[in-house]
């Protein structure tokens, strides 16, 4: 075990690596001279090419592609980022302020996801054959295909504009989470239901569920006791990977609602060209996620004596 465990953390540092070199690449990518828009944000007239080239020297960008890089990673594993251009305040600061909004929004969307994916996944699985587990199958197909922003928009004018009975913006009080969570969840809510009625139907089919089942348990006591626990391991592995990629993937959602969160600071940075900002937000998203895998697939691996003991260790 501790081989494995040891192997799934050294495979972690590489992608490590290119994230950090993904992350140091947006200000090589984006267009325009980050000294220039530097200037422009703090002059009230054009910068001259003497103070562009000045402001490149205090900003390190005269030096070659991999001297920048290197002097960035040594701020960043010292916990520096820089500072945002457009406000002024530390990197980590501003996703600092921002970052409950989202950690919030995302133990919400996972909540909706997780609850109600199993309970719908159980549903169609025990109804199956009849019109209400037609019905719920329709209903799991109907959300895969329908696109998070266009869920946002539709809870917002049916449950927030026309029922009146939620708001659709802010944070003032907690209920302004549900809408915002629902629209993020429900897509993965679908999958995490048909996830778990594929595995349900393999697990019923199973021995140990036929002779159970033979003993004279009802379908309902088989389906929860017996072939539930085995078949909600991919569910967790499937739920905890969402949780690391909705952390960074809320933008939609974020600016639908106008919640003030990582994701529309994102959006921020790229309208003002913030690049340190977009670096840090790219950076620690990514970093979570792939901790957040890394947490997945160990609990995995101790969860499930099948892939312990089917690995040398």
């Amino acid at each position: 075990m501790e081989s494995f465990v040891m192997r799934r953390i050294l495979s972690v540092l590489p992608v490590l690596f290119g994230i950090s070199l993904l992350t140091f690449g947006l200000s090589f990518l984006a267009p325009g001279d980050p000294a220039e828009l530097m200037l422009d944000q703090t002059g009230t007239s054009a910068a001259s090419a003497e103070e562009i080239a000045a402001m490149r020297e205090k900003m390190g960008l005269d030096e070659a592609w991999y001297v920048q890089y290197g002097m960035w990673l040594s701020h960043i594993v010292q916990g520096d980022a820089g500072t945002a251009w457009h406000t002024g305040n530390s990197v980590w600061q501003e996703i600092e302020r921002r970052l409950p909004v989202t950690v919030t929004l995302a133990f919400c969307a996972l909540a909706w996801a997780g609850a109600g994916g199993v309970a719908l996944g159980i549903l169609v699985v025990f109804f199956h054959g009849s019109l209400l587990g037609h019905v719920l199958s329709a209903l799991i197909h109907l959300l895969l295909s329908t696109p998070s922003f266009l869920l946002a928009i539709a809870l917002i004018l049916i449950v927030g504009e026309t029922w009146g009975i939620l708001p659709t913006s802010g944070i003032e009080k907690i209920e302004g989470y549900i809408l915002p969570s629902m629209a993020l969840s429900l897509v993965t809510l679908a999958m995490t239901s048909q996830l778990l009625s594929s595995r349900l139907h393999e697990e019923l089919g199973a021995l140990y569920c036929k002779v159970a089942a033979a003993r004279g348990l009802s379908s309902w006591r088989v389906l929860v006791t017996y072939a539930l626990p085995n078949a909600l391991l991919p569910v967790l592995a499937l739920l905890g990977n969402y949780f690391g990629s909705v952390l960074g993937g809320s933008v939609i959602v974020e600016s639908v609602f106008a919640l003030p969160g990582i994701g529309s600071l994102a959006m921020e940075a790229i309208r003002f060209r913030d690049y340190p900002l977009l670096q840090g937000y790219v950076f620690l998203t990514g970093t979570i996620f792939v901790f957040v895998s890394l947490g997945v697939d160990l609990l995995a691996y101790y969860l499930d004596p099948r892939t312990r003991f089917g690995r040398s260790s």
